[in-house]
């Protein structure tokens, strides 16, 4: 395998690596609170 080659398998590993740290941080239940506020207020009567 060349340079360009590992250049690109590391990078894919980097960025699946970001994405998964990404979705854990989402969708972490400490989280959901936090998260699922915004849709309950919009579907709040507003009397």
């Amino acid at each position: 395998m060349n340079v360009s080659g590992l250049a690109y398998v590391l990078f894919t590993m980097v960025l699946a690596i970001i994405s998964g740290g990404i979705m854990v941080y989402y969708y972490n239940p400490k989280r959901k609170e936090r998260i699922e506020a915004p849709k309950q207020r919009m579907l709040d009567d507003d009397n």
